[in-house]
């Protein structure tokens, strides 16, 4: 394991919060919190490390004793006593079985939201990037850069997530951007949704939905299909189509405007 306190992620960061990144195994998290937080427990980023530990290990066993859990790459039977599977398991199982996924699609945003709501136990305001898979709530706008790998809009477009009241997920699948597997060919499927398990199956899933750009339309019609999904964009090459609550910016613009 291992953290840093940094603030090279200023554009993500807002203002009045301070970030530092956890990373074990496949995991790494980039957070942040109000400073306020920070400064009152300066011993904070080992105690998320342990909370990730703890929760990663409690996947793991599962994985040990199911492992069809890892395997599966559409809809998921769990075996056994419902009661004796790990809440983030059981919270992904549920989520990628309403997007028509394996379970294992929703764990880079579970991860994020288990971490983000733990610590929303100890401060107003927080932020979990992991791996382009993010768990928010904050008091103020959040521009979030999407990248999308060939396509001419990668790192020219980003996502303004306007203030709520309660958490939300923001998640990002493609086929031509980080290591995650994808069935279709979609550059970026971002989706915003009240939950970020739920955001990051649904985006695994309207990722996978992409074979051209006739079939845009369609994943937003099974995003849409989704209870809890907020929005949806998904780019393929040089077309993008978006439905619901998706403010795009210009890169450079401020997020603030």
């Amino acid at each position: 394991m291992g953290y840093s306190r940094r603030s090279y992620r200023q554009g993500l960061c807002p203002a009045g919060m301070e970030s530092f990144t956890v990373s074990f195994k496949e995991t790494d998290l980039w957070i942040a919190v109000d400073r306020e937080l920070l400064d009152r427990e300066a011993e904070l980023p080992q105690k998320v490390e342990q909370y990730l530990w703890n929760l990663r290990r409690s996947l793991e066993k599962y994985i040990e004793v199911e492992p069809s859990f890892r395997e599966a790459m559409t809809h998921f039977v769990a075996g056994g006593n419902v009661q004796s599977i790990p809440p983030v398991a059981l919270e992904m199982i549920r989520a990628a079985n309403r997007a028509g996924v394996g379970p294992m699609a929703a764990v880079a945003g579970a991860f994020a939201q288990y971490v983000g709501s733990w610590l929303l136990q100890k401060c107003s305001q927080v932020v979990v990037e992991n791996g382009g898979d993010i768990f928010l709530r904050c008091d103020q706008p959040l521009k979030v850069g999407i990248f999308a790998g060939r396509s001419p809009f990668s790192g020219r477009l980003a996502l303004q997530v306007k203030p709520r009241p309660h958490p939300r997920g923001v998640c990002t699948s493609s086929a031509s951007v980080g290591p995650s597997y994808s069935m279709g060919k979609a550059d970026a499927a971002v989706i915003l949704a009240a939950d970020a398990v739920v955001a990051d199956a649904v985006a695994t899933a309207a990722a996978n939905a992409v074979q051209s750009e006739e079939d845009l339309e369609k994943a937003l019609q099974l995003a849409r299909g989704v209870t809890g999904v907020e929005g949806a964009l998904v780019i393929l090459g040089q077309k993008l189509a978006a439905w619901g609550e998706i403010h795009l910016l210009d890169s450079a613009e401020n997020a603030g405007e």
